[in-house]
């Protein structure tokens, strides 16, 4: 296990995670299944991150 530093990181972690999804928690692959969502988290977050809806359209997509 290694820091995502690339986008070819990244997307390996990712293609590694689909594999390790579902998993059962507190077990080899389940732990290794959580460091890796912890570290995309951490990557995603500076290096896609998502902009805050705007509050006005927000409730307007919430309105029925």
């Amino acid at each position: 296990m290694k820091p995502i530093r690339s986008e070819a990181d990244y997307e390996a972690a990712l293609a590694e995670v689909a594999r390790l999804w579902g998993a059962k928690s507190g077990t080899p692959r389940g732990d290794r299944l959580d460091v890796l969502a912890t570290l995309i988290d951490a990557y995603e977050s500076q290096h896609h991150p998502i902009d805050p809806p705007d509050p006005i359209e927000a409730i307007r997509t919430t309105e029925v």
